[in-house]
């Protein structure tokens, strides 16, 4: 696995951190058109904490429709991964990726384990460099379905 899918970067306001997986990201757009007083891919670092409020910046990174960014309240710490419990809904995306929306766990093609939060976009186009999950290569390739 590449350094980019593994690499993790968090951010915090002292009250939550929030955490970013970049080898998750889909690209969306979705946190920088949905708060960009908090993200902004032009500024380093491009998560400011300090742009809003925590509630504010929860609301958001729950719209992330990838799981690529999460958080987690700095008194609590960390969460552990998840069992894969709780209903789970399906959404296929014009022509986009397929999403599942709850916590789950898939068994990856060599046979490890990953256990996804929130919401997982698996690619339908064929085309990501991280399959089974969407990279955002539908919008490159004209993917329609």
């Amino acid at each position: 696995m590449d350094q980019e899918k593994q690499t993790t970067k968090e951010y915090s306001n002292g009250e939550i951190t929030v955490v970013w997986q970049p080898g998750k990201c889909i690209h969306s757009t979705r946190c920088f058109k949905g708060l960009p007083e908090v993200f902004d891919p032009k500024a380093r670092p491009w998560v400011d904490m300090q742009g809003a409020a925590s509630e504010k910046i929860m609301e958001q990174v729950k719209n992330c429709p990838s799981g690529a960014l999460s958080y987690y309240d700095n008194e609590k710490g960390a969460p552990e991964a998840p069992a894969a419990e709780g209903e789970r809904n399906v959404e296929v995306l014009p022509n986009g990726p397929l999403m599942v929306y709850g916590d789950l766990t898939v068994k990856n093609r060599d046979g490890s384990i990953s256990h996804k939060q929130q919401a997982t976009a698996f690619c339908r186009c064929g085309g990501s460099g991280n399959k089974p999950y969407c990279d955002g290569t539908h919008n490159r390739n004209g993917f329609e379905g």
